[in-house]
């Protein structure tokens, strides 16, 4: 089994679980991804999915040896294409994905971070585009990671290849936040957390806002937006969380809450 699934309450956590490997995106490892995240789509108890890797990297990218045996267009169906699957369910997932990055990235692996909704990187993590350096180009990922990444950095990065600390690619743009390793669960959980107090309703239509409005033209963008904040407003989840709001108290997906200030 190179990818593992397990849930405890509300979080799925899916795990690249093949570090004899360096968790490389063989077939088996790409269709494992996509059965394990539609299956936590389709669980109406999984309200956040966090990925994460086994060993000292998180994902090494492609599986360069088995491209390297593979004979004529034989590699694009469990390669690029298989990938493109991936990262296409992780992008139109309708559940806040988190990326907990425990170890060295390369190649590939870098889409897996960029197509997350927020990803936070171990200090000790190191990330490189190591594409150009075997001969081909981060061309699939590129889909992702430029809609996250700012131009200047990308272009150096992707053009180098060179491995650079997570540090920097938070700079770039490709992770949220870099922890301290022995931190590094701490702030996934309050991420988690966070995450947990949105309505399910409403984390969903934020990641399709947050995904199509920079597609589209101002008048587009406006007619669709006042469409959908029509249709969350008038529903069961949007009144249950303004009278909560109201009420002073947590709406009824939220955790119990924790000693402290009063909600909100």
């Amino acid at each position: 089994m190179t990818v593992t699934y397990a849930v405890a309450g509300a979080v799925a956590t899916i795990t690249l679980a093949s570090p004899e490997t360096r968790n490389v995106l063989t077939a088996d490892t790409m269709r494992g991804l996509v059965e394990h995240l539609s299956a936590a789509a389709a669980d109406p108890e999984v309200r956040v999915v966090v990925l994460t890797g086994e060993g000292g990297t998180f994902c090494a990218g492609a599986d360069l040896a088995g491209a390297a045996a593979a004979e004529g267009d034989s590699f694009t169906s469990t390669g690029p294409r298989a990938l493109v699957a991936v990262l296409e369910t992780m992008l139109l997932h309708p559940k806040p994905i988190v990326a907990r990055v425990q170890g060295h990235v390369a190649g590939g692996g870098n889409g897996l971070v960029a197509a997350a909704d927020l990803a936070v990187a171990a200090e000790s993590a190191k990330f490189a585009f190591s594409e150009v350096r075997v001969g081909v180009a981060p061309a699939v990922i590129s889909v992702v990671c430029l809609a996250r990444m700012t131009p200047a950095h990308a272009r150096e990065l992707l053009l180098t290849g060179e491995r650079v600390t997570a540090h920097r690619v938070r700079e770039a743009g490709l992770v949220t936040a870099v922890a301290e390793d022995d931190a590094l669960d701490a702030v996934v959980a309050s991420y988690v957390d966070q995450l947990l107090l949105g309505g399910p309703e409403a984390l969903a239509a934020t990641k399709e806002l947050l995904r199509r409005v920079p597609t589209m033209s101002n008048d587009e963008a406006f007619t669709w937006t006042a469409e959908l904040s029509a249709s969350l407003f008038g529903g069961d989840e949007a009144r249950e969380g303004m009278t909560a709001f109201l009420q002073r108290r947590r709406p009824s997906w939220a955790p119990p809450e924790p000693s402290g200030p009063a909600w909100p």
